[in-house]
């Protein structure tokens, strides 16, 4: 393993806060950000989650009868939550070899007259294959959410990635490119269902003061501890203290509890994220600078994928997303860097089917190419905290690991 550093680097690449960021200003959050992603007007929700669950909740008043939910059977489990909180189905489908798009013959097995929604994601700021969600979904009548919650500033062509389906979100939670700690945002092209998500919102997002001040006070904790030296209090000590414990779920943040948080986001969190706005278009295109100076280091370490776009995609880069040939390869490389303090990590633990906590919230089903992807995957930090020196020593350890 290598020797841990005084400093810790986080496990993506979110935007500090500065002292200016906290002083008092307007709450004009969504609108400024609407601007600087060029999209429709953007409603501001607590979190991705909830925006999502409003999402749903909205769309299910218009189609009663649908209750079924398809999502990548390798997500966030909060997705899971999030569908059983709206009193819907979810339905997993199973991955593409070797990529975290859903596989076109499952998705087509796993829809029909019973199809509320399904739910592309696009993955650690890659961007997803919505063209394909699409055609299912119109074949069968339902309605395409665009998971962006890890893609802030992500683009097909020159139009930011949630803008293809119904409706898109993105989440403003902490080290997801610009933070208020916990934030989400919601954005849809037709004016009238925009209108529908803002009144579903006002009737079940109700204010709780109790919520706010709790984030309030984990927001002046992220600005403050959002560094290098600050990180090994907030991040680095409690991940190895859940890994001595065998307990990886916890250790990267996969364990939710319900019920969900949802309320408005109050006005000084709104204006400390307005402020930090103007700063992000320089910080996501030094991010992706960043990431084409150093992907063909990766490439050239034999047995590594590397996840990319394909065509006229142009995604963000909070983090390197890779492949290992095997989940022992995997396993070694992590046993040396997860613990070193390099912003190495592991996205989620399990397919979704595969959280013991998640039973009768997910039905058990075969998806062997999702806990493939979850065996084999991990991630890089492509924070700009993360010198060359350092991307070079996770590099060879990577090299090294042995074939057998």
């Amino acid at each position: 393993m290598l020797s841990r550093r005084r400093h810790e680097l986080p496990p993506t690449a979110g935007l500090p806060l500065t002292l200016a960021d906290l002083r008092p200003g307007r709450p004009s959050l969504a609108s400024d950000l609407a601007r600087l992603l060029h999209t429709p007007p953007l409603q501001l929700t607590c979190s991705g989650t909830a925006a999502l669950l409003i999402s749903l909740v909205a769309l299910h008043e218009q189609q009663p009868r649908r209750r079924r939910v398809v999502v990548p059977a390798f997500t966030c489990p909060l997705v899971a939550l999030a569908v059983h909180s709206a009193g819907l189905e979810l339905v997993p489908c199973d991955l593409r070899p070797d990529h975290f798009d859903m596989d076109p013959q499952a998705l087509r097995a796993a829809c029909d007259e019973r199809t509320l929604a399904i739910v592309p994601t696009h993955l650690g700021g890659r961007v997803a294959d919505v063209d394909d969600a699409l055609a299912v979904a119109n074949n069968v009548g339902a309605y395409v959410i665009e998971d962006a919650a890890q893609a802030v500033g992500a683009r097909h062509g020159d139009t930011s990635v949630g803008l293809a389906g119904d409706i898109g979100f993105f989440s403003l939670a902490a080290g997801k490119g610009l933070s208020i700690y916990e934030g989400g945002l919601l954005a849809a092209r037709d004016p009238a269902l925009r209108e529908q998500l803002q009144r579903t919102a006002a009737r079940i997002a109700l204010p709780s003061a109790r919520w706010e001040l709790r984030r309030c006070i984990e927001l002046l904790g992220y600005a403050a501890l959002y560094r290098p030296h600050g990180l090994r209090l907030a991040y680095g000590n409690p991940l190895r203290r859940a890994l001595r414990r065998g307990d990886p779920v916890a250790a990267v943040g996969d364990d939710f509890e319900l019920p969900l948080p949802l309320h408005p986001v109050g006005r000084w969190r709104q204006a400390v994220g307005a402020h930090a706005a103007a700063r992000l278009p320089a910080f996501l295109e030094h991010c992706a600078a960043q990431a084409q100076r150093r992907l063909p280091r990766l490439r050239e370490i034999p047995g590594i994928r590397v996840l990319d776009d394909s065509g006229n995609a142009h995604g963000s880069w909070p983090f390197f997303l890779l492949l290992l040939p095997d989940q022992r390869r995997r396993d070694e490389a992590l046993e040396q860097l997860w613990q070193a303090g390099l912003g190495v990590s592991r996205l989620f633990i399990h397919a979704l089917p595969d959280y013991g906590y998640l039973n009768g919230i997910v039905p058990a089903c075969d998806v062997p190419n999702a806990r493939d992807f979850a065996a084999r995957s991990l991630s890089i930090s492509n924070s700009p905290w993360l010198g060359d020196d350092d991307f070079e020593a996770i590099c060879r350890v990577l090299a090294a690991v042995p074939d057998k």
